[in-house]
């Protein structure tokens, strides 16, 4: 079976070509640094969201900045960008606004993220490892843009493209869901322990995507 899964992974890799697939217990590995391998993950997004949560684990020991969640329209490249900025210094874009989040955090330790926004309010959340850090208020009133390139391991400048080497992801990144409300703190608990609620946007146990490069999908060891 590990053959089997190798051999696959390898195949994608090579190939650049679209799967479906249950990825649970899985991650995605970008094994280097680079200016070009990422995953695309497909959704068919047509409608412009008024609240999300975003959740996944990551494994990285960058202690630069980069990417975890790359989302852009043709009008904006940092539509919805979740970005590192150091160990414990987080950023969350939503149309092209940022808000900045300050957590306790070891390094370098396996994360669980989630990320959530809603537009009535404005107010942005944060949790790292089932704990939330202090609220933020950013763009109250915006609709976040439809038929997006939602990208893992780059950051993009331009839609589906624009990457930098500098701000690529090394490591591996698993759970990846994404709802389109905003999960309450006992649902967020229950993603963060592995029983997530059912997702709508992007769901790890039934993925599309398309692996562009150098990336490999194996076991997840750290979880």
């Amino acid at each position: 079976m590990d053959k089997l899964l190798l051999w696959v992974s390898l195949l994608i890799t090579l190939t650049g070509a679209f799967a479906q697939t249950d990825l649970s217990g899985q991650v995605f590995v970008f094994p280097r640094e680079s200016s070009r391998d990422h995953v695309s993950l497909i959704t068919h997004l047509d409608e412009p969201l008024e609240n999300f949560t975003l959740c996944l684990r990551a494994y990285s020991d960058l202690s630069r900045p980069y990417s975890l969640f790359s989302y852009s329209t043709k009008d904006k490249d940092n539509e919805l960008l979740i970005f590192k900025g150091r160990t414990g210094v987080y950023h969350l874009y939503i149309g092209q606004t940022e808000a900045r989040f300050n957590v306790l955090e070891d390094f370098p330790v396996p994360v669980h993220i989630c990320a959530s926004w809603e537009s009535a309010s404005g107010i942005a959340q944060l949790w790292v490892n089932g704990k939330p850090a202090v609220k933020k208020g950013l763009k109250k009133g915006y609709s976040v843009g439809a038929s997006p390139k939602i990208i893992l391991g780059q950051e993009q400048d331009s839609y589906g493209g624009g990457f930098s080497k500098k701000q690529s992801f090394v490591g591996e990144i698993g759970d990846l869901y994404m709802w389109d409300s905003i999960l309450s703190r006992e649902e967020i608990h229950s993603t963060y322990n592995g029983v997530p609620t059912t997702p709508s946007i992007l769901n790890w146990e039934n993925l599309n995507y398309e692996i562009n490069g150098y990336v490999i999908i194996k076991p997840m060891d750290w979880k």
